[in-house]
């Protein structure tokens, strides 16, 4: 494994270098975060607090919402603090604690969601069985696997990064350190690297993808033996998390399923899966669905009413 790399840090290159661009950046981005840190932390704060939503529906709400926080803060405060530099730098560890924290709550992203699928899945064909399969034992045990797989999905990607020689150029053109990137400044051949890569993440995302299409198809298609209600209330919620898994998983495909090759749209592309699906997926949870909506109303009517007592 190679340690010795001349390159101590890394200079990012953002994504502009115009002044005024960046403080365009600066302030867009900064409202995006702080939109996806106000819409997940009232998701969690509400499905925590209300008895109405203890299903392990919600139950695996509350760790995506999670999820969708801590994956955006690994990547997000630091790209909005660079708009405001100069030269944004960041050291060899720096870099290496961000491609572990990005991938770790990405992949708990995906696997939280194929668990979502599972729940709908049960809740859906085996309604009479529901609560004895999706118990909360069961639940979290599932939950506790995907944290561990997420974790070995991410030292994966660390010891890819370690055996990376870096031994001049030090210029990522990115706002963020991520493996791709950081292949094109290795000065060796990355072909193997890019095929273990390509393996990992990229099957990851695929595979992911494939099933959890295969999975809503074939829940839609037994909602033909449920009554009118039954079908509207499960394709509204199926419907909202096929929208989170399109919106997800169509740009992290794009971007690792393919050779060690940049495109100018990459960074736009990375925009998306990393800041704006996690300000998406509250809004999609909310705004489709009903118990959320009024446990949401409950929930901050408590809170107005405690702050008039105060």
């Amino acid at each position: 494994m190679q340690l010795n790399n001349n390159v101590t840090e890394f200079i990012l290159l953002g994504l502009t270098q115009d002044p005024v661009r960046k403080k365009i950046v600066f302030v867009t981005f900064l409202l995006f975060y702080l939109g996806t840190l106000l819409g997940n932390f009232l998701i969690l704060a509400t499905i925590k607090t209300s008895r109405a939503l203890g299903s392990p529906m919600y139950f695996f709400l509350f760790h995506l919402s999670l999820s969708d926080t801590c994956f955006s803060t690994s990547i997000a405060p630091r790209m909005i603090v660079d708009t405001l530099l100069k030269d944004a730098t960041i050291s060899f560890s720096e870099c290496l604690i961000q491609v572990f924290s990005f991938h770790f709550f990405g992949c708990l992203e995906i696997f939280i969601l194929i668990l979502m699928a599972v729940d709908r899945y049960v809740a859906i064909c085996k309604p009479l069985h529901y609560m004895t399969i999706m118990s909360r034992q069961v639940c979290g045990v599932l939950v506790a696997m995907a944290w561990v797989g997420s974790c070995v999905h991410s030292l994966a990607q660390i010891f890819l990064a370690l055996s990376l020689p870096f031994c001049g150029p030090n210029v990522i053109d990115h706002y963020f350190c991520d493996l791709q990137p950081l292949l094109q400044l290795a000065c060796t051949d990355t072909y193997m690297i890019n095929l273990l890569l390509v393996s990992n993440s990229g099957a990851i995302c695929t595979v992911s993808f494939v099933t959890l299409m295969f999975s809503y198809i074939f829940i839609l298609h037994s909602l033909r033996n449920h009554s009118a209600e039954g079908r509207r209330k499960a394709l509204s919620t199926c419907i909202s998390h096929i929208i989170v898994v399109v919106l997800f998983f169509g740009p992290c495909i794009f971007i690792y399923t393919r050779p060690a090759t940049t495109f100018s749209v990459d960074k736009l592309v990375a925009i998306f899966y990393t800041l704006g699906t996690p300000l998406l997926n509250p809004l999609i949870y909310t705004l489709r669905n009903a118990e959320v909506k009024n446990a949401m109303r409950k929930f901050w009517s408590k809170a107005l009413v405690s702050d008039d007592r105060l």
